[in-house]
């Protein structure tokens, strides 16, 4: 075996004693498909830099085999263009906006997606194109579509899948907008994060299909679900175990802002410790009862800024042992944020996997605990 063979094989190995990989037919496609085709050069974080820069790893260079087979995400570009073989030297900051997902998470996906020989999967964001061949080898060319909205990524992921011998049926455009010629699909697979499930998805997975996609928003809190269409248009699910999270489409992602400047306001004590807000699950109940929001800060200084109104919160800590928080605007974010954290630790301070999701013509809300439970309106 060559090199790179033996590191995919570890690397398969490994996923199965971990559990990851529990089924033959992922396993075989763990196997036999070779991801150093989809990251032939990628970003790597520099350790300490803030704020964080990358410097590029190309093929053949030391360590560059081994870093494909880690199982990490590899970013492959950054503020959606620039790309690893577009850096001559030395080291550049970004966004991470497009990446070689992480190879457990993505089998883990491709598992709790539940997909079966003869199922038609839609995958919106095709990326490097990892996850589409790991697709391909599970279901056939021809029960798979991608969607990748970035052109220059689409057009590489396409090159890589042909010279890995797949051929999957391959599109550029918004994939929130689902397949453009329409379609009978039995699953979705997201690779990318949304603020509420689109409209086309609803009604291009069949009554009885399932649509696994990341919530997000603004303040970039995650929570994985899935949902199970239970006619056009409508669907029911519930978040999952664990901690996943994806970048969010850049059709639904902030818009453009001014720079931050914060501004005086009304002030009083805060009823919960701003630090709850660090919690996975603390931070993405905020984000539900803020949606506009966008979250910066940590601990005890928190700042809260509606992307919409320009409505602000900050908090700081006071002298009585407690925190202080400061709020303008219309819309009062601190006192959402309060009554969602707050209704969340009286339900004991569960993880996601304790809440559900449901869609109807009439909106999109998560509830916690039963459908007739606390709940809150997703941003549609």
């Amino acid at each position: 075996m060559n090199t790179a063979t033996q590191l995919r094989a570890a690397l398969a190995d490994r996923l199965t004693e971990e559990g990851t990989l529990r089924e033959p037919e992922w396993s075989s496609a763990a196997r036999a498909v070779p991801r150093e085709l989809f990251t032939r050069s990628y970003f790597q974080a520099v350790v300490g830099s803030v704020p964080t820069t990358y410097r590029p790893v190309r093929e053949g260079e030391p360590g560059w085999l081994e870093g494909v087979y880690s199982d990490e995400t590899l970013t492959t570009q950054l503020d959606g263009r620039t790309r690893p073989d577009d850096v001559t030297e030395g080291i550049v900051p970004g966004s991470p906006s497009s990446s070689s997902t992480l190879p457990s998470l993505v089998l883990r996906m491709w598992h709790q997606l539940g997909t079966e020989a003869g199922h038609r999967v839609l995958e919106i964001g095709t990326g490097t194109g990892y996850s589409t061949a790991l697709g391909a080898h599970r279901l056939g060319d021809a029960n798979l579509t991608s969607i990748e909205f970035d052109p220059v990524v689409g057009g590489a992921a396409a090159a890589a899948l042909n010279v890995a011998g797949f051929a999957p049926r391959l599109i550029i455009g918004d994939g929130l907008r689902g397949d453009p010629d329409g379609g009978r699909y039995d699953r979705l697979i997201a690779t990318c994060s949304v603020r509420y499930i689109p409209l086309p998805w609803l009604h291009q997975v069949r009554p009885g299909g399932k649509i696994l996609v990341a919530l997000s928003g603004w303040s970039y809190a995650n929570a994985l679900a899935l949902l199970d269409v239970t006619s056009p248009g409508q669907a029911t699910g519930r978040f999952l175990p664990g901690y996943t999270s994806f970048m969010i489409a850049r059709s639904h992602d902030r818009p453009p802002r001014p720079t931050l400047a914060l501004l005086p306001g009304d002030e009083r004590p805060s009823q919960i410790n701003p630090a709850n807000l660090d919690d996975w699950t603390g931070g993405w109940i905020a984000q539900l009862a803020a949606p506009s929001a966008e979250r910066m800060g940590a601990g005890a200084e928190q700042i809260l800024w509606d992307v919409s109104t320009g409505s602000q919160a900050r908090t700081v800590p006071d002298a009585t042992g407690g925190w202080s928080v400061v709020q303008r605007g219309p819309v009062r974010l601190w006192d959402r944020v309060e009554r969602a954290v707050r209704c969340w630790q009286d339900a004991g301070a569960p993880h996601q996997e304790a809440f559900g999701i449901t869609v109807s013509p009439a909106g999109q809300r998560v509830w916690l605990g039963a459908e007739d439970g606390p709940g809150w309106d997703l941003p549609i």
